[in-house]
C-alpha cells in the first residue's frame, strides 16, 4: 500500500533547483536577499529542503535545513550570513538521499587546497560505484546523496589540477548521468552542465553588473536579471573578477533534454532551450485534441500544469474552456497523512471540483501524467460527484513504462500502472469514459522554437546514455545499504 498521499503518488518530482549569483565587488546589493528571491521562484522544483552559501572575500558561509524557503531562510537566519559578493542557492526534492537536514544543499567541504560549496540538479547513474571506491580509500561520507560524491571528486581532482575549473573538468570525465552544477570557490563562481543537457541551466546578466546562473529563467526575472543564454551541454563557465568566461566549450544543442521539463516541472513563465514552457504546454493540448477528439461540452485542466494544455485543447477542438478544479495553494507537494482514510480524503483538501462548470456536462479533463493511477481515480470521482455526466481524460505525456535514472522520480515498472494494466483496464480503474495519451512522436514536437533533442527513456526504455548497470530503479540510499 502506498505510504504517501494521493498527491504524492500522482505527481512526479524533479531533483532540485539551483541558483548562483556574482555581483561586482563594490556593489552594495544584498546577494543573500537576491538568492532568497530566486529560490522563491524555484520553489516548485523542490519543497523538502533548501539552503544558501555566501562568499564574502573568500570565506564561504552556509545556511540550510529541511523546509520551504520562507521557513529555512527567514530574516533571522539570513542575517547570520555575511553579505558577500557571490552566493549559490538550492531547493531540493530527494530522489537520491532521504529527506533530512544532512542531505540539504549546498554541500560545503574543506579540502587540501581550500574550500568549495556545490549545488546540484540531476542524478548520477554511477554515484554508488564511485562512493564505494572512495570509501575503500578511507574517505568518510556524511550524506546519502550523490552531490557529495561530486564534491569529493572535485576535491580529489583538485590535488593534481592547476585550478578548480580543471578539477571540475576531470570530474565531468568520471561522473555519468544528469547534472547541472553551480560551484562556489573562494574566488570564483562556476557553472557546469552534463554533456547530454538533461537538466536546464541558464545564464543571466544583472543590470548593475554581474551574472547569475539558474535552473529556469523565472529565477532571473525574480532578481531583475536579463537572460543571456543557456549553459551549453558539457560546458564549464566561470565568473572571475566580474568577468564571464568559458573554461570548457560545450555542444551547440542538448541531445537528451528531459521532455518532462516542458510537460510538468518548469514554471509556465520560464523559457528553456529557447522554448516558452507555456507555449509548449498549449501545443501539447492542441496535439492531444488532434489525436484524441471527443464530443464534449467543456475542457478543464488539473492544476497547475494541466491548465495551459487544457487551453490548447479547447482552442484546437472548439470546445469551451472552463475552470473545473480549484487547487488549495496552502498545501504543498509534501502533504502526507499517516492513516489510509486521511490519505484518501487528502485529494478533497488539495483539489475541489467547481460544480457550476461540470454539472450535467461532458467533461474533457487534461492532466500531465498518470503514474500509479490512484489520484487520477480520485479526481475523476470528484468530478462525478460534482455532477459531470461524462469524464474523458487526456494526458500530455505518453504512458510511463520505464523508470527514469536522471533526476525524475519515475518509479520502477512494478509501480507504474501502464506496466500492469491494458489501456481498457486503466480506463476502468480510474473511472473515465475514455482515455488518450500524447504519443512519443508528438512529445518530441513540444519545442518547435528549439532544436534540442529529448530524453524520452521513461516512455520508450531507450536512454541517451548507457543504463545497463542501473536497470533496476534503486534509490541511491538503497544502493548504499547493499555495498
Amino acid at each position: 500500500m502506498c505510504e504517501k498521499s494521493c498527491a504524492e503518488c500522482r505527481k512526479l518530482h524533479e531533483e532540485c533547483g539551483v541558483f548562483g549569483i556574482a555581483r561586482l565587488s563594490d556593489d552594495s546589493v544584498d546577494v543573500r536577499e537576491e538568492t532568497r528571491y530566486a529560490l522563491y521562484a524555484l520553489q516548485h522544483r523542490g519543497q523538502e529542503s533548501c539552503g544558501i552559501s555566501v562568499n564574502d572575500h573568500g570565506v564561504i558561509t552556509t545556511v540550510k535545513d529541511v523546509g520551504l524557503v520562507p521557513e529555512v531562510l527567514c530574516n533571522d537566519r539570513l542575517e547570520t550570513l555575511p553579505n558577500g559578493q557571490m552566493a549559490i542557492g538550492h531547493v531540493r526534492y530527494a530522489t537520491t538521499g532521504s529527506a533530512n537536514a544532512i542531505n540539504a544543499q549546498p554541500i560545503f567541504i574543506r579540502h587540501a587546497k581550500g574550500t568549495l560549496s556545490l549545488a546540484h540538479n540531476g542524478n548520477l547513474t554511477n554515484a554508488a560505484a564511485i562512493r564505494q571506491e572512495y570509501q575503500n580509500q578511507g574517505i568518510v561520507f556524511h550524506t546519502t546523496n550523490d552531490t557529495e560524491v561530486i564534491a569529493y571528486t572535485i576535491a580529489k581532482e583538485r590535488l593534481t589540477s592547476s585550478c578548480i575549473e580543471e578539477a571540475v573538468e576531470k570530474t565531468m570525465e568520471k561522473i555519468v548521468g544528469a547534472y547541472s552544477l553551480v560551484i562556489l570557490s573562494p574566488r570564483k563562481l562556476i557553472a557546469a552542465r552534463d554533456p547530454m543537457g538533461f537538466r536546464p541551466l541558464v545564464i543571466g546578466t544583472l543590470p548593475g553588473g554581474g551574472y547569475v546562473f539558474a535552473s529556469e529563467t523565472c529565477a532571473l526575472d525574480a532578481v531583475g536579471a536579463k537572460y543571456l543564454r543557456d549553459v551549453k551541454p558539457g560546458e564549464i563557465v566561470e565568473v572571475f573578477e566580474g568577468k564571464l568566461q568559458t573554461y570548457k566549450q560545450g555542444k551547440d544543442r542538448a541531445e537528451g533534454f528531459c521532455v518532462f521539463e516542458f510537460i510538468y516541472f518548469a514554471r509556465p513563465d520560464s523559457v528553456l532551450e529557447g522554448q516558452s514552457v507555456h507555449r509548449a504546454r498549449k501545443l501539447a493540448g492542441a496535439l492531444l485534441a488532434k489525436a484524441h477528439p471527443v464530443d464534449a461540452d467543456v475542457v478543464i485542466g488539473v492544476p497547475d500544469s494541466g491548465l495551459d494544455a487544457a487551453q490548447g485543447y479547447a482552442a484546437e477542438s472548439g470546445i469551451p474552456y472552463g475552470v473545473g478544479l480549484l487547487k488549495n495553494r496552502y498545501i504543498g507537494r509534501t502533504f502526507i497523512q499517516p492513516k489510509q482514510s486521511q490519505r484518501e480524503n487528502s485529494v478533497k483538501i488539495k483539489l475541489n471540483a467547481i460544480s457550476s462548470t461540470v454539472k450535467g456536462k461532458r467533461v474533457v479533463m487534461i492532466d500531465d501524467s498518470i503514474v500509479r493511477g490512484t489520484t487520477s481515480q480520485r479526481i475523476v470521482k470528484l468530478l462525478r460527484d460534482a455532477g459531470a455526466s461524462e469524464v474523458h481524460m487526456r494526458v500530455t505525456a505518453p504512458p510511463f513504462t520505464n523508470p527514469c535514472y536522471f533526476g525524475t522520480d519515475v518509479d520502477s515498472k512494478e509501480n507504474l500502472i501502464a506496466c500492469r494494466m491494458s489501456h481498457e483496464e486503466i480506463e476502468k480503474s480510474i473511472g473515465v469514459d475514455s482515455l488518450g495519451y500524447l504519443s512519443v512522436e508528438d512529445a518530441k514536437k513540444l519545442a518547435p522554437d528549439s532544436d534540442c533533442g529529448f530524453c524520452v527513456g521513461c516512455f520508450t526504455g531507450e536512454y541517451p546514455v548507457d543504463t545497463a548497470g542501473v536497470r533496476h530503479k534503486d534509490k541511491f540510499e538503497e544502493k548504499l545499504k547493499k555495498l
